[in-house]
């Protein structure tokens, strides 16, 4: 089994970890309520989506 001859130094193992970032989902504006939503879902605060009101609203 091959063995490291030297200790990788700090630079080099987080110059190969640069790629290893996680990323923060894309977000748009709702049209309706203008909060922040994910694209292609339902708005979770007005429950509208190209629209349209698709949530079961509580509000009898």
């Amino acid at each position: 089994m091959a063995v490291p001859k030297r200790k990788t130094s700090k630079s080099k193992r987080d110059m190969r970890r640069t790629h290893k970032k996680a990323t923060a989902p894309n977000t748009t504006t709702c049209p309706e309520c203008g909060e922040a939503k994910l694209p292609h879902f339902a708005c979770s605060e007005c429950g509208s989506y190209k629209g349209r009101n698709v949530s079961e609203s509580d509000e009898d």
